[in-house]
């Protein structure tokens, strides 16, 4: 059983993301494990070592959310936690590596002075280091009982097909409509053939595994923009989109796709590129 693994630093945000987490468990039949991450301390810094003293203050805040929200889980689903100590984001990748974390789910946006549409630094950091899919999630975000639809903006580039095998799982979970919508920023035809190409691929993928599916096209200067208003205007519950990124070493998440997580009311799932992919 894959767990669902949530990073939580206490704050209303990451609360919000355990609730969160909590919904998209009971459909997937998985636990939930928290993790807190200690910062670690430098020999050069100046602030005094308090690591003992924190660890008890998170188990003690830990004790409370398991007393609160693990009766929240369907019968047969446990929640735990896990206290470790490092970068957050490295500890957040190891813990989903080593217990093979189906997703991982972090507030979207952080609380030390970031602006309120703006991913904070931890969460831009886990959603880009790591390679298990993630969604981000705004703590005023109103947690529905299911998935209805999935927005899944596609581009002209092959990598975009990689969201589309996790994207199915999750329909077929949650019983979702799928939204696949081309984008572009050129008017020119044999440009927008090219990623009309790939999003037929996916549909046709997403249709052998009798899911619904919707087709649809954006032209617009300001994709992020049109694709949130998009959003809006079907209701998604979700929007799949690729971080962009190469290497776990170069942490980057391209402009579009952090723009989108940085304005979006709707939660985020991102999907980071598979090495050997194929998509039959």
């Amino acid at each position: 059983m894959q767990p669902v693994l949530v990073a939580v630093d206490f704050s209303n945000t990451s609360i919000h993301a355990v609730e969160y987490a909590i919904a998209m468990a009971n459909k997937m039949r998985s636990d939930v494990l928290l993790i807190w991450v200690d910062k670690v301390i430098t020999q050069e810094s100046v602030y005094p070592d308090t690591s003992n003293e924190n660890r008890n203050e998170a188990k003690k805040r830990f004790d409370e959310l398991l007393s609160q929200f693990s009766q929240k889980l369907d019968k047969g689903l446990t929640m735990d936690y896990k206290l470790k100590k490092g970068r957050i984001y490295r500890e957040v990748d190891n813990l989903a590596r080593q217990t093979e974390a189906g997703l991982i789910v972090t507030g979207a946006h952080g609380i030390s002075g970031y602006e309120e549409y703006w991913i904070g630094s931890n969460a831009y950091k886990i959603v880009t280091y790591t390679t298990c899919p993630v969604i981000t999630v705004r703590h005023d975000f109103l947690i529905p009982e299911t998935i209805e639809r999935i927005l899944v903006p596609m581009d002209g580039s092959i990598e975009t097909l990689h969201k589309i095998p996790f994207i199915v799982t999750l329909a077929k979970l949650f019983d979702s409509e799928v939204h696949i919508v081309t984008t572009h920023n050129s008017h020119l035809k044999s440009i927008q053939r090219i990623t009309e190409k790939i999003a037929q691929t996916s549909i046709d993928y997403i249709l052998k595994h009798k899911v619904r599916v919707v087709e649809d096209s954006i032209v617009s200067n300001d994709l992020t923009k049109a694709v949130l208003a998009y959003a809006t205007n079907v209701s998604a519950d979700l929007i799949a989109i690729m971080t962009e990124q190469e290497t776990p070493v170069n942490i980057h998440l391209g402009a579009q796709a952090q723009q989108l997580i940085n304005q979006s009311p709707i939660p985020v799932l991102s999907i980071h590129p598979i090495e050997k992919f194929t998509l039959i």
